[in-house]
């Protein structure tokens, strides 16, 4: 080899090797961005690794679909990304709440995408307010045991984890309730997701999915009809958007009109709210306090929303029993107790006085009530996925489960 080759091929492996050092900079360049990138799941795991012990769980086919999970929260899903530490962090997590270390009279709104709660809020049967007292906000208090007190880690691997609490509670009747909670967090694969929905094609789609199993136990005394019960409620806290839109498919087998609860908070004005011809539609902006419920005989066992500005449609889907019985979370004495909403979403906004606790929007599932008797149990499963990517593609998914293409989207 000649003096001249010899030093071109020394020159173009320093150059080969230089480049590498710079890909390999710029790579770990990106990662350590991702954690001052707000929004970003790098963002968030960084956060939440100031203040608590978390869980990471991640899909068993897919390194890039993650979920975070802190047991010091009721072992609540605080959020999740279909791409990595990168990728987009869909939960909505109370930086300020959670940053300052206190907790708050009333509720402790930590965030999160799936968090367990228990139904009925208000009604004689409610455990959100003692005995005789009225109802408002000033004698409203969540229960600690799915508000402020740790969950039991029971076992955990790379996929999935089991938390387990044991509740003593009197609801508004006087009636002394025990019980234990058992909550599974599993990531769901590709093909869970397409078992589960029936949906065939994924193509040009990011996505990440995961379920909770929530049991309660009955360690008391038998759950009586006239002394009231309490059911699984599972709620989950989403980002709003100026283009976000949340979707709930109603049945027609009942009616051609859903069974539809509107007014939790007063009238939600039409731009907001519209029903069309096997949807409800309602406006996630974070912009205008607004709720609404649908009864089992109306409701499906899948709802979503839309952020046509990330292209991100997000589903849940829960077990629903179209005849069963489900507890009524009204503040207020209730002639049918028993008739209440198997799905809920929610539209944070300003309060009267200007405060606001978000803003964020919500997908909520409640499970049908079971009168209990000692040691029956009653289970609840809720499911929340995430797609992202090419419009096209999402619209066919959107088709397929929520009956709704993106386009019919108000």
């Amino acid at each position: 080899m000649s003096k001249i080759t010899s030093n071109l091929v020394l020159f173009v492996a320093a150059a080969l090797l230089a480049g590498c050092a710079k890909k390999s900079e710029s790579d770990q360049s990106k990662v350590e961005n991702t954690t001052e990138k707000k929004g970003t799941f790098g963002y968030d795991l960084a956060f939440l690794k100031k203040h608590k012990e978390v869980i990471v769980l991640t899909a068993p086919d897919d390194e890039k679909s993650k979920a975070i999970v802190v047991a010091d929260y009721q072992g609540r899903v605080m959020t999740s990304t279909a791409d990595g530490e990168a990728g987009n962090s869909y939960g909505w997590i109370n930086y300020e709440l959670i940053g300052s270390g206190e907790n708050k009279p009333h509720i402790n709104a930590f965030g999160g995408e799936d968090r367990f709660w228990l139904s009925p809020e208000g009604g004689q049967f409610s455990v959100y307010f003692k005995r005789g007292q009225k109802f408002d906000f000033e004698n409203w208090q969540t229960p600690a045991v799915i508000d402020s007190e740790p969950y039991e880690v029971v076992s955990s691997d790379q996929h999935s984890v089991l938390f387990k609490k044991n509740a003593v509670l009197e609801n508004h009747s006087g009636t002394r309730l025990e019980f234990g909670i058992d909550r599974k967090v599993s990531m769901l694969s590709k093909s869970d997701v397409s078992r589960l929905l029936s949906v065939s094609s994924f193509e040009n789609i990011k996505i990440t999915a995961y379920e909770s199993e929530n049991t309660i136990t009955n360690h008391g005394a038998d759950w009586k009809k006239e002394t009231g019960a309490v059911g699984v409620w599972i709620l989950g806290m989403f980002t709003p958007g100026e283009k976000t839109t949340i979707i709930a498919p109603f049945s027609k087998e009942q009616s051609e009109k859903p069974a539809l609860t509107d007014n939790y908070f007063g009238s939600i004005p039409a731009e907001r709210l519209t029903i069309r011809d096997s949807a409800v539609f309602l406006k996630a902006d974070g912009k205008f306090r607004s709720k609404i419920g649908l009864a089992p005989q109306s409701a499906r066992p899948v709802a979503g929303s839309y952020d046509a500005e990330k292209q991100i449609l997000t589903i849940i889907q829960y077990d629903l029993d179209t005849k069963g019985d489900y507890l009524k979370s009204t503040w207020e004495l209730h002639k049918e107790p028993y008739k209440g909403d198997a799905l809920n979403a929610y539209n944070d906004g300003p309060l009267d006085d200007g405060s606001q606790m978000g803003p964020f929007y919500e997908l909520e599932s409640n499970s049908s009530v079971k009168l209990l008797k000692k040691n029956e149990k009653l289970t609840h499963v809720h499911r929340t996925y995430h797609f992202e990517g090419e419009k096209g593609s999402l619209n066919n998914i959107a088709k397929q489960i929520l009956g709704v293409a993106i386009d019919q989207i108000p």
